[in-house]
C-alpha cells in the first residue's frame, strides 16, 4: 500500500550519525545510526518519519544505516483486518483483572525499578547487555519529546505496576515505542497483551496500523512479530517527501 507524502515545511532538526557499534540483532555486524534531533516535533511530522521506517526514543528520531546490511525492515499491523489467534484470546481471559491506565509519560522510582527489573531479567534470560538506568537517562528517552502524541499505558495489578507500554498516537495509527513488564507475572502474556491493546485502541481510535518497529529475519528477539497478521513491511528508509511502499508480509514461519 503507498502512504501520502508529507508537503508541510518539516521543525527544526539537528542531523547526525554515530559511530559504529556492535549490533544487537545479527552476531558479528557492526550498526551505525542516522539521527534526527527534534526539539518540537508535531504529530504529523512524526507520522511522516514513522511511517518511513524510523524509530522515536525522546527527542531522537532514528533508523540504522549500516554499511553492506539492510536486514533491518519496518513492519506493521493491519488493525481493520486483524485476526485473533487462540492463544491471543487466552491472554486476553487472563488479563480480565488487570487495570490498565492511559496517560502522557511519567517519571517515578517505581517506573526506574520495574525498568531495571525487566532488564536484569532479560540479562540473565536471554543475555542482553544491562546496566541499571538513571532517571535522566529515563526522561531523556521515554519521557521528553512526547508532546501531545507520546503516552504511556500502565498495567496494574494487586495495587502495583507490572507493565509500561510507551507508544506514540500517529495520524496513521499508533507506534509500539517500547514495553517492560515484571518478570514475577509471566502467566499474563503481557507482551502479547499489550500488543492486543494497542490493536483494540487503534480501532477505538479508528487508525488503521500498529507500527512495530523492526524485523530482522532470524533474530529472536523479534519472533513474536509475525504472530500478529495481517501485517505490511517496509524496505529501506524513503524521504517524507516521496512515497512509502508497504507491501503484504506474511509470516515467515508458517
Amino acid at each position: 500500500m503507498n502512504d501520502n507524502i508529507f508537503t508541510d515545511t518539516p521543525p527544526t532538526s539537528t542531523d547526525f550519525c554515530m559511530l559504529d557499534y556492535e549490533c544487537a540483532y545479527i552476531e558479528g555486524n557492526s550498526v551505525r545510526m542516522n539521527y534526527k534531533y527534534i526539539e518540537q516535533a508535531t504529530q504529523t511530522y512524526n507520522t511522516a518519519l514513522i511511517n518511513r521506517g524510523w524509530r522515536r526514543f525522546g527527542c531522537y528520531y532514528f533508523h540504522p544505516i549500516c554499511n553492506g546490511c539492510n536486514e533491518c525492515k519496518s513492519v506493521r499491523i493491519d488493525v481493520n483486518n486483524f485476526k485473533l489467534r487462540k492463544s491471543q484470546k487466552k491472554a486476553i481471559k487472563r488479563n480480565k483483572e488487570t487495570e490498565i491506565i492511559i496517560q502522557k509519560p511519567t517519571l517515578s522510582q517505581a517506573h526506574i525499578d520495574l525498568y531495571n527489573r525487566y532488564h536484569s531479567f532479560k540479562h540473565q534470560k536471554d543475555n542482553w547487555s544491562h546496566r541499571n538506568i538513571s532517571p535522566r537517562e529515563y526522561r531523556e528517552n521515554f519521557v521528553e519529546g512526547a508532546h501531545e502524541f507520546g503516552k504511556e499505558v500502565l498495567y496494574i495489578k494487586d495495587d502495583k505496576l507490572i507493565g509500561v507500554d510507551l507508544i506514540d498516537v500517529l495520524d496513521d495509527g499508533i507506534s509500539a515505542i517500547y514495553f517492560y513488564y515484571d518478570p514475577d507475572y509471566p502467566q499474563l502474556s503481557l507482551g502479547t497483551y499489550s500488543l492486543l491493546y494497542q490493536i483494540e485502541l487503534a480501532k477505538v481510535l479508528e487508525l488503521p496500523w500498529i507500527y512495530m518497529g523492526y524485523w530482522v529475519d532470524g533474530c529472536k528477539a523479534f519472533s513474536y512479530k509475525p504472530n500478529f497478521q495481517p501485517q505490511e513491511i517496509l524496505d529501506g528508509f524513503p524521504t517524507v517527501d516521496t512515497i512509502s511502499d508497504w507491501k503484504e508480509f506474511k509470516n515467515p514461519n508458517i
